[in-house]
């Protein structure tokens, strides 16, 4: 049981070590699953979006390893289809450099409230341009601004710095006209090559299916938690 703590309490090792939870005692065998792993993970997203815990359920942690090492960030889905997992952004970010770079990516669904979490291990491409600009033209006016705005992963002088590029931009493109799609924006399919799903158990004892990808098919097997 987790050490209860005041506003003016600070975390040590033991209390930090005492942070535990026993999981529940729903499992995941083999003939839950949907025979594929793409289904099985709408199933999973959907009932992830009824969670009133979850706050986005479409949010994911993407590792990178680029020419400066690994990196992870929490990045938002916006779209899975046969082909693969499809997110946005600014091609010119520390993500994006890394992916140039190294186009192996995993993606992350911590859905701690449902202890479960999904892994995907994949490449990743960029997305054609057409793509793209229907995508951002979908977004609000203020995300388009922000799009323009922001020299992501650059070093920031003030933050004051920042809400004067929004606003210069924000005068260049008025709200209510189209915003036209930066260049170095856009978005990134991951192909996966695996996909594990993960429902926590008692004594740790998780259960771990992972698909993996052999040529069109798709092989299931158990995996020691």
């Amino acid at each position: 049981m987790s050490t209860p703590l005041d506003s003016n309490s600070s975390l040590g090792r033991d209390a930090i070590r005492a942070m535990r939870r026993s999981y529940g005692e729903k499992g995941l065998a083999e003939e839950d699953l949907a025979a594929d792993p793409i289904i099985q993970f709408r199933n999973w997203l959907a009932e992830a979006a009824l969670n009133s815990v979850i706050v986005e359920a479409n949010a994911m942690v993407l590792s990178t390893v680029g020419e400066d090492g690994p990196q992870s960030r929490t990045v938002l889905l916006k779209d899975v289809s046969d082909l693969g997992f499809s997110f946005f952004t600014n091609y010119e970010s520390n993500k994006g450099r890394a992916i140039a770079a190294n186009p192996n990516v995993s993606l992350l669904f911590p859905w701690y409230a449902m202890e479960r979490q999904v892994i995907i291990r994949g490449v990743a491409a960029q997305v054609s341009t057409e793509a793209s600009s229907e995508y951002f033209a979908t977004r609000p006016w203020s995300s388009q601004i922000g799009a323009w705005a922001s020299s992501q992963s650059q070093d920031l002088e003030s933050r004051e710095h920042l809400q004067n590029r929004f606003d210069e931009f924000a005068e260049k493109f008025p709200e209510g006209n189209p915003v036209p799609m930066p260049a170095h924006w856009g978005g990134y399919l991951v192909s996966p090559r695996s996909i594990e799903f993960w429902q926590g158990r008692y004594s740790r004892l998780h259960d771990r299916l992972i698909f993996t990808a052999s040529g069109s098919d798709w092989q299931l097997a158990r995996l020691h938690p």
